[in-house]
């Protein structure tokens, strides 16, 4: 099926949607997201479970098996590279898939806790990886068909993720009840096989960037300097100290609302999903803000709102203000999830599937060093003293990425 570019048109905040559901390639990537939201969110709050009592590891092992994340940022540069030099990126994203699928069903018949860190850390790494290329190729399409809306486009796409996400942790809680934690695993196998359905037949060819400079340019004493990994690698390390806080916040935020502030079960659950809840009212705002005031400027500024949102965290002596800092966290999430991948790819547009691949595996190398320093700060500082090292981290991010911002502005 040969590619045909849609007509370019600008986009009100209004008519987004609209361009979502009209644009073949948008719309089947909305719902390939949601699939692969939905597999990977069956999966991964059942997998501590799965290690502990089917594979009988002890606790401290199965806390562990999130380093296996720590390889992610390079099965990303491998990835990544390989699909900037594919004419279609898609062909990557659905031997992702079947790999995905292969993956899970393995672990799922995993004996030896050995073989589940092994499977994690090679074939499902490998297919997390190209998953991220779906978003390479919306912005292939969006460089040959131009929307004027590009961050709102991006933003509303991810929201087939967000919606799956949120609805993976209830069918797999219901699925390993009634048929087992190994059949929950293959269930998520098959979602991840699934988001490569909604794209058969779609075909999007790379874009090519285009020259930075003519020839008589690049020989004078003006001449455009070809882009580097830098930028991409330092936004990337920086971001991934700001999103590192989301392990603490999961790990330690329940125990301090059960032990210390006696949080009956149902609030405990109403706190913890206002993250998810608000993450889909934020995400296509923050499209709307990044496509008014820039993305870069965007990001920064909610990355502030995560030291907010940990300051509460850790100050906080109601459920309420807990709620609130939650939903401060939403807000920070949805720009790093929902607008970062745009900022990581205009950092490196020579290399679209690079930029996106590593972003995403900046997300899943995130959670490992979260768990790190969660394990640190909890030692020193106690619950919720803990929270002080997210907000920190944040504040850090915040300020690098400030200076790399302005860098980025000079230099152009």
């Amino acid at each position: 099926m040969r590619h045909v570019p849609e007509q370019a048109v600008t986009t009100r905040p209004s008519s987004t949607f609209r361009l979502v559901l009209h644009s073949p390639l948008y719309r089947r990537a909305t719902l390939s997201l949601y699939f692969a939201g939905l597999g990977i969110s069956i999966a991964m709050p059942q997998l501590s479970l799965f290690l502990i009592q089917d594979l009988h590891a002890s606790l401290p092992v199965a806390g562990l098996f999130f380093l296996t994340n720590l390889a992610a940022p390079a099965l990303g540069f491998l990835v990544g590279s390989w699909s900037d030099r594919l004419t279609d990126r898609l062909l990557l994203f659905r031997v992702g898939a079947v790999v995905g699928l292969l993956g899970w069903v393995l672990m799922a018949f995993t004996t030896h806790v050995w073989m589940a860190f092994a499977v994690n850390l090679t074939i499902l790494g490998f297919a997390g990886a190209t998953s991220s290329l779906i978003f390479a190729a919306v912005r292939d399409q969006l460089t040959h068909a131009p929307t004027g809306a590009d961050n709102r486009v991006m933003s509303t796409v991810r929201l087939g993720f967000s919606l799956g996400f949120m609805t993976g942790p209830i069918v797999g809680s219901v699925l390993g009840g009634v048929a087992g934690l190994r059949v929950t695993l293959i269930a998520a196998g098959v979602c991840t096989l699934l988001q490569a359905v909604p794209l058969i037949g779609q075909r999007v060819e790379r874009a090519v960037p285009e020259p930075h400079a003519s020839a008589t340019d690049q020989n004078g004493p003006n001449a455009a300097r070809k882009p580097t990994l830098v930028p991409l690698l330092a936004f990337l390390g920086l971001s991934v100290l700001a999103m590192s806080g989301d392990t603490i916040k999961f790990a330690y935020l329940p125990i301090y609302m059960e032990l210390q502030l006696g949080t009956p079960d149902w609030l405990r659950g109403v706190v913890i999903s206002a993250q998810s809840v608000g993450m889909l009212v934020f995400i296509p705002l923050m499209g709307v803000l990044a496509d008014r005031f820039g993305a870069h400027r965007l990001v920064i500024a909610n990355v502030l709102l995560g030291v907010v949102a940990n300051i509460g965290f850790m100050i906080a002596g109601n459920e309420a203000v807990l709620i609130v800092a939650t939903l401060l966290n939403a807000a920070m999430w949805a720009t790093l999830g929902g607008i970062g991948i745009t900022v990581a790819q205009d950092l490196y547009p020579t290399g679209i599937g690079l930029a996106s691949s590593l972003y995403f595996s900046a997300i899943r190398f995130a959670a490992a060093i979260g768990g790190i320093a969660g394990a640190i700060g909890v030692r020193w500082f106690g619950v919720p003293g803990v929270f002080v090292v997210p907000a920190v981290l944040c504040l850090v991010a915040a300020a690098g990425l400030l200076a790399l911002n302005v860098t980025r502005a000079r230099s152009v």
